[in-house]
């Protein structure tokens, strides 16, 4: 699997721990989530509808050494959080490619299952999904290059 060295941290950490630890871990990525920078508002980013929270996100790849990524998901909703906690820790600040070679399911590495119902699991793919579509159309790389630059 090709993983950054920070995601793959991240899987190798829940890999370590039990499914109980692991929800404890998740919770613990919620409350890392980063605020947005002030001049950023949902209202600029894209929705994640496959989330059962309202979810929303942003990249700016205009580096594609090094891509940035944004989210807003609510406190009450701590799963997305810490999904879209992880995808920041573990994604932030790499390059486009190394964005888009992450497998689209390597959440699953994260042993999640019995812990998280496969709905919210789906949620992080959206996530997933729509980092690298924005990645791939803001570089003129992947299978969304064509749809012209978005942010």
């Amino acid at each position: 699997m090709s993983l950054p060295a920070a995601l793959a941290e991240i899987v190798d950490d829940f890999a370590a721990l039990d499914d109980s630890d692991k929800v404890t871990l998740l919770l613990e990525f919620a409350g890392e989530l980063p605020e947005l920078p002030a001049e950023l508002t949902t209202e600029a980013m894209e929705p994640v509808p496959e989330c059962q929270s309202p979810v929303f996100l942003s990249v700016d790849a205009h580096d594609p050494d090094a891509v940035r990524l944004y989210f807003s998901a609510p406190r009450e909703a701590p799963t997305t959080r810490g999904f879209a906690s992880i995808l920041h820790q573990g994604l932030d600040g790499e390059s486009a490619q190394t964005i888009l070679d992450v497998p689209a399911d390597f959440y699953y590495d994260l042993g999640l299952g019995k812990a998280v119902s496969p709905l919210r699991l789906r949620g992080m793919a959206g996530m997933l999904g729509r980092i690298k579509a924005q990645v791939g159309r803001q570089t003129g790389t992947g299978p969304h290059a064509t749809a012209g630059p978005t942010g």
